[in-house]
């Protein structure tokens, strides 16, 4: 399980794949997301632009991802 630290208030699903580094583009991270291989919380998601928030999981290939809150 890798962390994905945000500084903002949200992230989106594609951003948050790639900076996971599960994924190696945008285009790549839009190609598994469509095909339905990504998981947000446990549901398949086709939104590469879904929002997510601290405590959000991204599941795929096998790889957890858990958004979380940069505290600094």
């Amino acid at each position: 399980m890798e962390k994905v630290y945000i500084k903002d208030d949200f992230i989106k699903l594609g951003q948050a794949l790639k900076l996971g580094r599960v994924v190696g583009s945008g285009a790549e991270a839009k190609e598994v997301i469509l095909e339905g291989l990504v998981e947000v919380n446990n549901e398949v998601c086709l939104q590469r632009g879904k929002k997510l928030v601290s405590g959000d999981v991204i599941n795929y290939n096998g790889e957890i991802l858990v958004i979380e809150e940069y505290d600094h």
